[in-house]
């Protein structure tokens, strides 16, 4: 009975509406994560101590889905590795000399082992998932990370929610598995 004496009365019907359905804070933002962008260039042994590094935080603060970690590893094509190697090698034909193409056949090897290395590119995405209440936690692990070992020399950059490339770093971070 007393049900229906709310629903016939519009006044208390909005009441009942807004009192039995939560209503969402004007002041509720969704959480915005920041990223952290490390380009370790060829460096496969320093991007895996960086990983091992972030994991061993993750278990150590219990922060598993505040801290995730992607990598994004270009690799160059095939034909560019064959062009670059095979390039010294007719330089060490072309000069006739017996002395000259045994010294110069050794530096051809090493340098065709360089261009591979030196044309990956190896990025490691860290992104940083604090609530609203948690921004201290937040700012000190933005201020951390950078000045660490394996990250120091790795062109540390920042990406903060409402930045430009904010939204292709997201997309980007979100396409790696």
């Amino acid at each position: 009975m007393a049900a229906l004496r709310l629903l016939s009365d519009s006044h208390s019907w909005l009441s009942y509406i807004f009192l039995t359905r939560g209503a969402k804070p004007a002041k509720m933002l969704d959480m915005a994560h920041s990223f952290l962008i490390f380009e370790f260039g060829g460096n496969e042994e320093a991007a895996q101590h960086a990983r091992h590094k972030i994991d061993a935080w993750k278990q150590g603060y219990r922060l598993d889905k505040k801290l995730q970690v992607r990598f994004e590893r270009d690799e160059p094509e095939a034909g560019q590795d064959k062009t670059t190697a095979e390039a010294p090698k007719s330089t060490a034909k072309e000069k006739g000399k017996p002395g000259a193409k045994s010294k110069s056949g050794a530096k051809a090897s090493s340098k065709a082992d360089a261009p591979a290395v030196d044309h990956s590119k190896i990025r490691l995405i860290v992104r940083l998932d604090f609530s609203d209440h948690e921004k201290l936690s937040h700012q000190r692990w933005v201020e951390r990370i950078p000045t660490e070992e394996p990250f120091k020399t790795a062109n540390p950059k920042i990406v903060r929610a409402g930045a430009p490339e904010f939204k292709t770093t997201s997309d980007l971070f979100d396409s790696l598995d």
